[in-house]
């Protein structure tokens, strides 16, 4: 079976991040989203992928060539114009004429058990099967209430109260019968969730149903995207960490140097090359990641902070994002859900805090922000 991944889209709620970086490439622990997904699918023997690209597509490329070491076959397909996430597989159609296909989102953690989805989909001989997953504010998705026998029976977008009858959203991973595209218009966007599936629907085509209690995360904010980090690391999804796992819940990458008289409270990942100096306290759930350098007595909790940056002494960096290539002086706080762009420059005395994004290449003086 082939699988098409949604790896097009902007990653617009995750910005400043994506500027420079597609939100399916952004670092989880360590390793791509879409490395992570990659893998996944070629756990459960699914190896002819299909990436649908449109924002940064040259990096995918570069990143992975044609999958052969990861020991898939990827084929890319972009898109000259957005064509939502069904005119995006729609544009892939000639790749995908002879068997079903598995479709879904490259923002998306799952611990799915993709062999179940696709067993399920040929029981039922279903034209689609929509994975569904529980969620407990139904008021901010749309709902798929299903029969007893799984059939999808109507979709409610975001329904009010009264309306509800299911907790069960659209988990954005699909199994499609070859011949549906023939139903999608070419060259338009046009949607899996709003339009093709009611179109089916109202033809009486079988749509089913998955439910699944899998680990799933979209990771559409930073705060969603730190959570992400967290659950890796309380190993809430089976995980292949790039770094060596020192003791329990501490993996440290190669050739980092931590000084003795710090501190590194489990869970907590560290990359290569990194160098942690005295007194620095690192825990809950933080990620650094390689060439990394921290200076004396600083604290860095629930956070993540990406490659070749640069962090003063005495800082506070707790809930927060600092991107690639950030040097950060003496004295510095970033908290409560900050997230600082790529390759900027916060100069000593700054207090970043209630969720500022600051811009890639910004150079903040001395005391310029102190809340």
């Amino acid at each position: 079976m082939k699988a098409v991944i949604l790896a097009g889209g902007e990653g617009t709620r995750l910005r400043p991040i994506t500027y420079q970086i597609p939100k399916p490439m952004i670092p989880l622990v360590g390793m791509p989203l879409m490395e992570y997904v990659i893998r996944n699918l070629k756990k459960h023997g699914i190896e002819d992928i299909i990436l649908s690209t449109f924002y940064m597509s040259s990096i995918f490329i570069s990143h992975f060539g044609n999958g052969e070491k990861l020991g898939v076959n990827i084929t890319y397909v972009p898109e000259d114009v957005p064509l939502g996430t069904c005119g995006a597989v729609k544009n892939a159609e000639k790749y995908l004429k002879d068997e079903p296909f598995l479709v879904f989102n490259g923002d998306i953690i799952t611990s799915l058990d993709f062999s179940k989805l696709i067993e399920y989909h040929r029981q039922k001989e279903a034209k689609a099967t929509i994975t569904l997953t529980p969620v407990e504010d139904p008021t901010m998705y749309g709902l798929v209430p299903i029969d007893s026998d799984g059939r999808v029976i109507k979709f409610l977008e975001k329904p009010k109260l009264d309306e509800i009858t299911t907790n069960l959203i659209n988990a954005g991973t699909y199994v499609i019968e070859p011949e549906v595209l023939e139903l999608v218009p070419k060259g338009i966007n046009y949607s899996f969730e709003r339009e093709l599936f009611p179109f089916l629907l109202s033809k009486g085509e079988k749509v089913f149903g998955f439910p699944s209690k899998s680990y799933w995360l979209d990771l559409g904010t930073p705060q969603k995207y730190l959570k992400a980090q967290s659950d890796i690391l309380d190993c809430k999804i089976d995980f292949d960490f790039p770094f060596n796992q020192e003791k329990p819940g501490i993996w440290i990458g190669l050739n980092t140097k931590i000084d003795k008289n710090s501190n590194i409270f489990p869970p907590v990942a560290i990359g290569e090359n990194c160098m942690i100096s005295k007194d620095v306290i690192i825990n809950n759930q933080s990620v650094i990641l390689n060439e990394t350098e921290i200076a004396d007595g600083t604290t860095v909790k629930n956070s993540l902070i990406m490659s070749n940056c640069k962090i003063g002494s005495n800082c506070l960096i707790n809930n927060s994002i600092i991107c690639s290539g950030v040097v950060v002086g003496n004295n510095v706080h970033i908290i409560n859900g900050t997230v600082i762009g790529n390759d900027s420059i916060i100069g000593d005395q700054n207090y970043l805090t209630n969720g500022i994004k600051i811009f890639p290449k910004t150079v903040l003086n001395k005391g310029a922000i102190t809340f």
